[in-house]
Formats: C-alpha cells, sequence, structure tokens
C-alpha cells in the first residue's frame, strides 16, 4: 500500500475531479504489476495495473492494493470493479472508500458479490490525507481551502504603501519560495485574491515557475474598479470576477454576481461546487485571509517566512495552530497547518 501511495501522488495536478489512485499487483510475495491514474479522462489505476502484468494467468492467484475504493459506474471509463472480477483476482486489500455518491461501497459490494476477499482500510488515513481535496468536496460539499501568505520574521505581510508604490509585489521570501508557491497554485483547481491585493502586487496567478496547469484564476472587485491593464485581467487564462455590478464577460474572463454581505464566501463555494472546482488557493491580503478565519472556512494553511525584518507595516494574520510541519527552503522556511474540526 506504501508504493500505491507513492504511485497515486504521481497523478497530482493531472486527474482531477477524479481522485488521485495508486494500485499495486503482488504475486508470491512480489510485485507483478502496479499502476496509477495518470489523466483525468483516461485509464484508471487498477486498469493500468492489470495491463502490466506481463503473465495475466498470474492475476487468479495475485492479491490487487488500491489506494481507493474501485469505481463500479460507467464514467468517462468502465467500472474497474467489473475489471476485476472478470479477470478472477481473488483477494482485494482497499486503502479507503469511495466518499462519491456514485461509487460510495457499490464497488466493495460488487467485488464481495463476486466472491472476491476484501480487506478495508490499510493505511486509510495515509490515503484519505493524500485525497483531502477529492473528499471534502464530496463530504462536506466545498472546495478545499488553502490559505496562504508569506510574512516577515517579525510577523508583517507587507509594508505601508502609497497608491504611488502599487503595481509590483513587497518580496519577502527567496525564489526557491517562489519556485515552491508556482508548484502550490499547480497542484491546485482555483485560485483567489481581494481587490487590494490585485491593485498593490498586480499579481498574475498563474504557473510561470514550474511545470503544470494554470489554476482558475478569480479576484473580488465590488465596484467594478479593477482596470483591463491589470495581468489578471489580460484573458490569458480563464478568470472570474466577482462583483455587485453589471459588466460584460469576455473570452476567458468572466464576470459574476454575487452579494457583499455575510455569505459572500458561501456563496463563492456554492458556484465552484457547481463548476466541480475541488481546491481553492486563497492567496488574497489580510482582510480576505481574515475573513476566511473568522468564518472557519479553512482546511489547511501554507506560511512562508523570508528573514527579513520590516519593523512596521501589515501585521500577519495571528494563529494558534499546532504546527503540522515545517520544510526549509534556503534563508525561507514554509509551515504546513492543517484545521482540526474543533478550530474555529
Amino acid at each position: 500500500m506504501v508504493r500505491a501511495i507513492e504511485l497515486a501522488k504521481l497523478g497530482m495536478g493531472q486527474v482531477a475531479p477524479n481522485p488521485m489512485v495508486g494500485c499495486v499487483i503482488v504475486h508470491n510475495g512480489l510485485i507483478i504489476g502496479e499502476g496509477y491514474h495518470r489523466k483525468y479522462g483516461e485509464a484508471h489505476a487498477e486498469v493500468n495495473a492489470i495491463h502490466s502484468v506481463k503473465d495475466p494467468s498470474l492475476l487468479e492467484a495475485s492479491t490487487m492494493y488500491v489506494t481507493l475504493e474501485p469505481c463500479s459506474h460507467f464514467g468517462k471509463t468502465p467500472p474497474c470493479a467489473d475489471l476485476v472480477v472478470e479477470k478472477r483476482i481473488p483477494k482485494v486489500v482497499v486503502g479507503s472508500p469511495d466518499p462519491n455518491e456514485k461509487v460510495a461501497g457499490r464497488g466493495l459490494e460488487r467485488l464481495r458479490n463476486a466472491g472476491v476477499e476484501v480487506t478495508t482500510g490499510l493505511m486509510e488515513e495515509e490515503c484519505n490525507r493524500m485525497n483531502r481535496r477529492f473528499r471534502t468536496f464530496h463530504q462536506k460539499r466545498r472546495p478545499y481551502i488553502i490559505l496562504k501568505w508569506a510574512q516577515t520574521e517579525d510577523g508583517f505581510i507587507d509594508r505601508s504603501r502609497e497608491e504611488e508604490e502599487f503595481g509590483q509585489p513587497t518580496w519577502i521570501t527567496n525564489d526557491l519560495s517562489r519556485i515552491a508557491v508556482h508548484k502550490m497554485r499547480s497542484d491546485e483547481a482555483s485560485i483567489l485574491v481581494g481587490t487590494k491585493t490585485a491593485l498593490k502586487d498586480n499579481p498574475s496567478l498563474t504557473v510561470r515557475e514550474w511545470s503544470g496547469n494554470h489554476p482558475l484564476r478569480m479576484v473580488l472587485d465590488r465596484r467594478g474598479t479593477l482596470t483591463d491593464s491589470l495581468s489578471l485581467l489580460d484573458q490569458s487564462t480563464e478568470t472570474i470576477v466577482f462583483t455587485e455590478t453589471d459588466l460584460p464577460s469576455k473570452p476567458n474572463l468572466e464576470y459574476i454576481r454575487i452579494r457583499f454581505d455575510e455569505n459572500m464566501l458561501h456563496q463563492i463555494n456554492e458556484i465552484l461546487v457547481e463548476r466541480g472546482v475541488q481546491s481553492l488557493l486563497v492567496e488574497g491580503g489580510k482582510s480576505l485571509l481574515e475573513s476566511y478565519l473568522r468564518e472557519g472556512l479553512w482546511d489547511e494553511a501554507r506560511i512562508y517566512i523570508g528573514n527579513a525584518r520590516f519593523g512596521s507595516g501589515i501585521k500577519a494574520p495571528e494563529t494558534d495552530w499546532i504546527l503540522d510541519r515545517e520544510e526549509a527552503l534556503d534563508d525561507s522556511l514554509m509551515r504546513i497547518y492543517y484545521r482540526k474540526e474543533d478550530q474555529i
């Protein structure tokens, strides 16, 4: 199962809205086949693993290890559970059940009804964490939300800037940290900033220092004040502007009216769920970040800490979270936190 999880992670950023899945087939203690879901719309992990076995006759005396319950419905591809039954694989070990209501136990039932010996729950916590975006989307009916910001050693996310200083970000961390941020963008389905961040930093919010897909760009613009000169509105990739004004949409640039009230963040979540967007990276300024914190609408936080000291400016959001892990990025740090259900 450890190997199956390693394989599954190779599909990161390529398989959404499907989950990442890895599969290993073992005969007499030796791996004879393995595979993972490589790209949305293409063959699933179980199919790739079965097809990788050089001697198919061994399948009838083998055990399949798969990180997620085999699917039982026709989607872009036929049901994997049916293929397992067809190949007469006698034992299947599953990491975690599928939360998608189209599957949700039906795959396990299909296997057991066909006489397959099914074991579940092996390394379930690790399998669930790997697919936390997929699981949050199906279980909570909202995207998995990651808060991200960079702060100085003395706890500031920006200097106090006048309007004439707008247009470029205030760099706090190093080049390696920026590469890590671009990789993170390539892993997530959407990204959101507020009006002030769009004006102050003029971000592109695209993936440039890493290989991968651009996230769906989103920006708040209540009064319709952002101009076409901003990088966010350059129509180079799919972008949504949330606003209260009537503005005409353009290619790759969609204006969506929402109410800028206490329910704003939930409205955005509903729109993303309707579009099948499973994860959201919030790269906004202090006001937007604190809105998500107040609502308890976050699952993960990644805080990048540079070795600069501003002495004054805009303070970073205050947190008292329990650190999950810390990674050194040359002379910067990345701290990762996961929200517990009892955190507010």
